[in-house]
């Protein structure tokens, strides 16, 4: 007679015991918790936010943009940026740069918050977890925290500035002014920065579908042609641009997360599928 081993985590166990309303207990003061350290630091950043907004936030509307200087050093010529750029952010609405300052700072306190959530959830959805998912689980939300932040440096070095400067100097007739309203600036600026924070998560994120074996690494692999124009035609989404070189600056990044991805898929062994059925 085949004996059963009893995989009861000694967490769930214990948490067994406690009903749906502790659970909602514990939960609510979770919140409770990341809701008071992200108003802690959006008072921070709402002081520091007009300092933060020269230099930081409105830095790539001006040619003294470290990554436009840089691409004008490494250039060699070839590839050379105007000297000439530099765009006037206007105002259309009299309550607009009151909101802005104040979605910009919960926006940014949210960023620096980001690895606060994520201990949250990991101490929520810890007590149910075996020993052995502990393990992975651990670094793989160090990991995606890691990787957001890469993501959200990329967008603001590289897609952001590229695009935005596309669109300002793109001419449809001489006869139109382009006048960039601080609305728009900020959607856009949020918006990208935050996309390519949440397409570095891509690792994580194959890799978690290879643990419930949605995914294998042969399947990333006999796909790789189709996953790189797939890539190549998200690149030219992000950066509209007819520019081969900032085409690649985005591009790279996001091959190079498909072949990590492939890395950290493993494929489960037929033995092991055996076992589990």
């Amino acid at each position: 007679m085949v004996e059963i081993e009893d995989k009861t985590s000694p967490a769930i166990e214990e948490e067994s015991a406690m009903s749906f309303w502790d659970h909602l207990e514990v939960l609510r003061w979770a919140l409770f918790r990341s809701a008071c350290v992200l108003a802690a630091i959006m008072v921070g950043t709402f002081i520091a936010m007009p300092y933060i907004f020269d230099r930081f936030i409105l830095a790539p509307t001006s040619n003294d943009f470290f990554t436009y200087r840089l691409i004008n050093h490494i250039g060699g010529g070839l590839v050379t940026l105007s000297s000439d750029f530099n765009v006037q952010i206007i105002n259309i609405n009299v309550a607009s740069q009151f909101m802005t300052h104040i979605s910009t700072s919960i926006s940014l306190a949210a960023v620096i918050a980001f690895p606060y959530f994520i201990w949250e959830i990991w101490k929520f959805i810890e007590p149910a977890l075996f020993e052995d998912e502990i393990k992975h689980l651990r670094p793989a939300f160090l990991g995606g925290t890691i990787m957001f932040y890469i993501g959200c440096a990329i967008g603001y070095t590289l897609v952001f500035p590229f695009t935005f400067r596309f669109l300002v100097e793109y001419n449809l007739s001489p006869s139109i002014t382009n006048q960039i309203n601080l609305q728009s600036y900020i959607d856009n600026f949020t918006m990208l920065i935050l996309v390519m924070g949440i397409v570095f998560e891509m690792p994580l994120l194959a890799w978690l579908l290879s643990l419930m074996g949605i995914l294998r690494k042969s399947f990333l692999r006999e796909y790789r042609r189709h996953a790189i124009v797939v890539l190549l035609i998200s690149a030219a989404v992000i950066t509209p641009s007819g520019d081969p070189f900032t085409l690649m600056l985005v591009f790279i990044p996001l091959y190079v997360l498909y072949e990590l991805s492939i890395l950290v898929v493993k494929d489960r062994r037929p033995k092991e599928e055996k076992e589990e059925a």
